[in-house]
């Protein structure tokens, strides 16, 4: 295992122990206390279902740039990973993507139906905003509205509504472009933004760290376009070609494959050259960025 894979890996782990412990638990006892214990459930089976953890790695690393100690910023890692599960249960839904697998197993509403679904998302909308509440850091308010903008109306939300209505219009490459930013790397930024403006990073690291986390979206996105054209369902996890069966506009169908291969490496080697100055993580940041052609999602 590279050096790269093992800190990887144990970010990864604390993450997982600290969402273990925020999500609530199924309680007998209801409704004397508690949560409702098929709300909890929900809640539960799509935020403990696995996967990278990219965005809360992201998060506890740029953290991590600047201090050894990252139990302080763990709230915030498990409120941007609540956040992210929020949105891909409500993108699941029929009204929306109509998906049935994410990562492998039934979406949330093929288990537990369609108005517990949203219940779950919006719970977990929630918690996230509870967590980050109860921090008393310097800057835990700033990194409150980072995570709020960059997931919200003007953010995350904006590109969902554009995919949503731009589905089955001629290609645009500009409107394309604004969905691939705020769908997916507004949420990808937020967390490094929130990581290193937690740990009082510098003017320098927090425009670097913006250029390298904008294009680590991008080059996400651009990949996950490429893997629901030419992808494996086995080994992604989803159903393949949902993009096209859905008249969705993506980067491949756009410019082609061949021109989206090429976009994707060179926001890649834009991210890897803004990490220079993201701190003792920078190499890191660099390998994390260069494992994404490498990736299943």
């Amino acid at each position: 295992m590279s050096d790269f894979q093992s800190q990887y890996s144990d970010l990864q782990n604390r993450v997982e122990q600290a969402l273990q412990a925020a999500v609530p638990l199924p309680l007998a006892d209801w409704p004397s206390a508690g949560v409702p214990t098929q709300l909890a459930q929900a809640m539960r089976y799509s935020l403990l279902a696995g996967g990278k953890r990219l965005r809360p790695v992201l998060l506890l690393a740029a953290y991590g740039s600047l201090h050894d100690d990252l139990t302080p910023a763990l709230p915030f890692a498990v409120a941007v990973e609540c956040i992210h599960t929020y949105s891909l249960v409500h993108d699941d839904l029929p009204a929306m993507d109509d998906d049935d697998l994410r990562r492998g197993k039934p979406t949330n509403h093929k288990v537990f139906g369609e108005a517990m679904a949203i219940l779950a998302g919006d719970a977990l909308l929630n918690l996230a905003f509870e967590l980050m509440s109860e921090s008393k850091l310097p800057r835990a308010m700033d990194v409150i509205k980072i995570i709020a903008s960059r997931s919200g109306a003007a953010g995350m939300i904006a590109g969902q509504t554009a995919d949503i209505l731009m589905s089955n219009q001629p290609a645009d490459q500009d409107m394309v472009r604004y969905i691939h930013q705020h769908k997916t790397a507004d949420l990808i930024t937020a967390p490094v933004l929130a990581g290193l403006t937690l740990a009082q990073a510098d003017e320098q690291q927090l425009h670097s760290g913006q250029i390298y986390a904008g294009n680590l979206g991008i080059a996400f996105q651009i990949t996950d376009d490429l893997l629901d054209l030419q992808g494996d369902p086995v080994l992604t996890g989803k159903q393949g070609q949902r993009d096209a069966a859905l008249g969705k506009l993506t980067w491949p169908a756009v410019v082609g494959v061949d021109q989206a291969q090429a976009d994707a490496e060179l926001a890649i080697n834009t991210a890897v050259k803004a990490a220079e100055n993201l701190g003792k993580n920078a190499s890191f940041f660099q390998s994390l960025a260069l494992s994404i052609p490498k990736r299943v999602r």
